[in-house]
């Protein structure tokens, strides 16, 4: 069950795969970019094609899920062209935002492409209310905050900046300023900034004194790669703060990561919604994690140990990971195994309801009624000839039931039927077919208008 109401769990996307476990698992919005201009320049290349695209916009807003498209790299001059280019097919199918790190390409979305919204990415490092308001009157809906901040620094851009407000709070940390690296490019040769990070903190190295004495034990040699943040039992806190988006990182990690984080914070946002609704103006308290739940976070990534980050404290040791991952992760196949089945395997579809009506002399019709996550749209389909009696035989309606609930490869399926079926019509097949195709792709139509908000 998916809470829409006021607070939004955004999950990443590098593949059609993870686009379709975020949905599966209870994500409200899925972000997601190509290799162009993404921060994650190296994400899985299924959704780096234009048409993968395209499909994934289709599919989440069929769905009823947001999506938004990462710009959130810094850009050279002449590369502003290519951005129009770039961003059209998709502003024409309407993503609900792009998220942007370069303070030219927010100028660039706002005069090119006013109808999208724009979200400023954590690594235009927004520390404080003065630059989340000057962003705001630059035409920023959203800000991400920056990753070092602390709860009350969130809660003090809420009140001061009338934005919305979005948190990381799940996934890998940077050693480095909200992402902002030069040790990449330093040592690795590719520039983080540019959405190709080398990944140099995540090696190990030995750290000496002034007097070249060896610091440390043998075994701790990653000093630089921080074990990765996971806010799950301060998820009320964060909610009593002021953040409307809870943000899981993790664009270049597997589909089962993508439904293991979605699903588990999925769970603890809806109770702390729950909770908050009772308690009144009482302190929020911390979540009790259940341990399966705590396990299924281990298991699919751990780079180890977690951290709450900055949430509660500064810089510290207990952040750091030190160990390589073999040390610290504990293999549950039953764990990644139930997540694949659950959320990867199945087929979710959209429930319908339907109105078949077939009676001699008039037109076979069908009406189809979607009533999804805050949109609600119909279709109506009839036949080209009229129903005639059946020499011998005719359709049943046992039958009809059959052929019109074949709803084949759309992402709806037919909750409830009602029909009103006249005994021993015939209706030619191709005919029942043709009304089914009909109705299913103008109710798709329809819903992806009303997403758009065209009128």
């Amino acid at each position: 069950m998916r809470r829409t109401d006021r607070a939004e769990l955004l999950a990443p996307a590098g593949s059609r795969e993870c686009v379709w476990a975020a949905v599966n698992a209870g994500a409200d919005a899925v972000y997601m970019g190509g290799r162009r201009f993404g921060a994650r320049a190296y994400a899985e290349s299924a959704l780096s094609e234009e048409d993968e695209l395209l499909w994934a916009i289709d599919y989440c807003h069929l769905h009823g899920v947001k999506i938004y498209i990462t710009v959130n790299t810094l850009l050279k001059e002449r590369e502003l062209e290519e951005l129009y280019q770039y961003m059209e097919p998709y502003a024409l199918k309407g993503p609900d935002a792009v998220i942007v790190q370069d303070l030219g390409v927010l100028d660039f979305m706002r005069e090119n492409f006013p109808r999208i919204p724009v979200h400023a990415s954590t690594q235009m490092t927004v520390t404080g209310p003065y630059f989340a308001n000057l962003l705001k009157e630059r035409g920023v809906e959203r800000v991400v905050a920056a990753r070092e901040l602390g709860l009350s620094e969130i809660r003090e851009i809420k009140e001061k900046a009338d934005v919305e407000i979005e948190v990381v709070v799940q996934g890998a940390k940077c050693y480095c300023y909200s992402g902002q690296c030069l040790m990449s490019s330093v040592i690795g040769g590719r520039s983080g900034n540019r959405g190709r990070c080398a990944g140099p903190c995540r090696l190990p190295y030995e750290v000496y004194d002034e007097n070249m004495r060896r610091l440390g034990r043998d075994d701790e040699k990653y000093v630089l790669s921080l074990k990765d943040l996971n806010t799950l039992p301060y998820i009320a806190k964060l909610l009593d703060a002021g953040v409307s988006s809870m943000k899981i990182e993790g664009r270049v990690k597997s589909p089962v990561y993508v439904a293991g984080v979605t699903s588990v914070y999925r769970k603890y946002l809806d109770r702390a919604l729950d909770l908050r609704e009772g308690r009144g103006d009482r302190e929020p308290e911390l979540l009790a994690i259940e341990e399966r739940d705590r396990r299924t976070l281990s298991e699919i990534f751990d780079r180890g140990g977690d951290t709450a980050g900055y949430l509660f404290e500064h810089n510290g040791r207990g952040m750091a990971a030190l160990y390589e991952k073999s040390r610290t992760r504990i293999p549950d196949g039953d764990i990644v195994g139930e997540l694949t089945e659950k959320y990867l395997e199945r087929d979710r579809k959209i429930p319908l309801k339907a109105f078949l009506r077939a009676r001699k002399g008039e037109k076979l019709s069908l009406r189809l009624l979607y009533d999804h996550r805050g949109l609600a749209a119909e279709a109506e389909a009839r036949s080209e000839h009229r129903a005639e009696q059946a020499r011998s035989g005719g359709v049943s309606p046992e039958e009809l039931r059959a052929k019109v609930s074949k709803l084949g490869n759309t992402e709806f399926f037919i909750e409830s039927l009602d029909m009103d079926v006249e005994e021993g019509i015939f209706i030619p097949l191709k005919e029942i077919n043709a009304v089914r195709r009909e109705a299913c792709d103008e109710l798709e139509k329809k819903v992806l208008s009303g997403r758009r908000g065209d009128s």
